[in-house]
């Protein structure tokens, strides 16, 4: 029954319709580069970016936690150090990245 169509043209048309239109298969790839994005890249740049913020904005006097768990009161700041104060007369330097959390006044105080 191939008398009127040759099997070179029906294979050619049949990867025609295969391949379809060029822009819906990078619709693929762009869908999932802007999901990373807005889910994954964003977010995280966010955090760091309010954490840079927190550790610029500690002073003398402000109650924190390391990321090793110590809380202590600011007593010095450097440029990239804190001198902590975790009980009386013990003092610990810390590099100002190392702060994972900004406590409230009074913290050391309701824990005692």
């Amino acid at each position: 029954m191939n008398f009127f169509i040759s099997d070179a043209m029906a294979e050619g048309a049949a990867q025609t319709a295969q391949q379809g239109d060029p822009i819906m298969g990078l619709l693929l790839p762009i869908g999932l580069v802007v999901l990373f994005y807005f889910f994954l890249i964003r977010p995280q740049s966010k955090r760091a970016k309010e954490h840079r913020q927190m550790v610029d904005a500690i002073s003398k006097g402000d109650e924190v936690v390391t990321s090793g768990g110590i809380l202590g009161k600011v007593v010095d700041t450097k440029e990239n150090f804190i001198c902590i104060e975790i009980s009386k007369d013990i003092t610990v330097n810390v590099q100002r990245s190392m702060v994972s959390t900004l406590m409230p006044k009074g913290t050391i105080k309701d824990l005692k």
